[in-house]
């Protein structure tokens, strides 16, 4: 299953509506610090396993688990259920901590038929990761895939620590261009490949994409095999905290009944007109869809990688929560306070600062 609704202003349903980055950058940028710094408070003090390590801790080699010695709380689940040896995880303290964010700009990502496009969630996602990290003294890196002059290729914002670089980073990518269809980004795999070899120290990688990139044309084969990324990432995970955060659409699991609608093809720019009235191809769409998701899970939990899903339909602040409060009870923290409305950001459900239900 490949491509996606023609660009708005092309397409005979729903009207085009101004996204993150059609407005002012400077502007959205407030919003979003403010809405994390001050929503996601319970995250910003104390420990917060599940979104980053603790602050003033490196993470260290895993070793086998000693019974009587070791705290159960340092147990590596990771490791433990890929070699069935349980192991732990060592913390080296007083060192700052690295956190890198690989965020997937290629043309695939500029699509959205809810309150936002699959770019701004992943802005998003790598805000609320990049405040918590300022706010915690350690240093934030990037590697961003997508179009650069014209040309796409693999950008690298060097680790830094502090609120500027954030708001550079975050800046960048609020005015990327978008990818024109066809043009040559480079893999997931390969952007995953050039992170493990460029990142020696041990830290939090946060990788944000949709993860369709590598993998095959769904109900082609049984069982669908392994995505291209699947290895890296899971080389990546045997030194680094990885988390994935898929970001996806609701149109990408259903096609609507629409009549004639144009298709593009993100990574070629084919078009292609498909008739929607056809229930049959409705269904046929909805199953390869489902697949596909389903192909991505299941190579991620082969990794030992939490997943996080950020939906465009979505309130992607709760998502982010609710995420980390899973993954504080399997690491056996305190739980996390829900977000609250408070009287400058207003309530906590919504979109994205920037978009038409969260203008600035």
């Amino acid at each position: 299953m490949s491509g996606y609704p023609a660009p708005a202003s092309e397409r005979s349903w729903g009207n085009p509506q101004p996204t993150l980055q059609d407005l002012a950058p400077e502007a959205a940028l407030r919003k979003l610090e403010l809405i994390v710094t001050r929503r996601l408070d319970g995250l910003l003090n104390g420990d917060y396993p599940g979104l980053l390590p603790g602050p003033g801790t490196e993470l260290a080699e895993a070793r086998i688990y000693e019974p009587g010695t070791d705290d159960v709380r340092r147990m590596d689940w990771n490791v433990t259920a890929r070699t069935t040896v349980p192991h732990v995880r060592d913390m080296v303290a007083d060192r700052e901590l690295e956190t890198w964010a690989l965020v997937d700009g290629t043309a695939s990502m500029d699509f959205g038929t809810g309150r936002v496009e699959k770019r701004d969630l992943a802005v998003a996602a790598v805000a609320a990761v990049g405040f918590i990290t300022a706010r915690a003294g350690n240093r934030l890196g990037a590697l961003v895939t997508g179009d650069h002059r014209g040309r796409g290729g693999l950008y690298r914002f060097p680790a830094r620590a502090g609120r500027g670089p954030l708001l550079t980073l975050l800046h960048a990518l609020l005015t990327a261009p978008r990818m024109p269809p066809g043009t040559p980004a480079g893999s997931l795999a390969e952007a995953i490949v050039a992170m493990d070899r460029s990142v020696r120290r041990r830290g939090l990688v946060v990788v944000v994409s949709d993860f369709l990139d590598g993998l095959g044309d769904a109900g082609t084969a049984f069982p669908a095999p392994a995505p291209s990324w699947e290895r890296p990432l899971h080389r990546l995970a045997l030194r680094h905290q990885v988390v994935a955060v898929e970001v996806y659409d609701p149109r990408e699991l259903d096609l609507p009944d629409v009549g004639v609608l144009t298709v593009v093809d993100p990574e070629t720019g084919r078009r292609r007109e498909v008739a929607t009235a056809s229930t049959r191809l409705r269904e046929r769409y909805a199953a390869a869809a489902a697949e596909q998701r389903a192909t991505i899970r299941e190579s991620l939990r082969r990794s030992g990688i939490p997943r996080l899903a950020l939906r465009t339909d979505g309130d992607w602040l709760r998502d982010i929560v609710e995420h980390v409060e899973i993954q504080r009870r399997l690491a056996g923290a305190p739980p996390v306070a829900p977000p609250v409305a408070d009287p400058v950001t207003g309530p906590v459900t919504g979109p994205v600062p920037g978009t038409p239900g969260g203008r600035p």
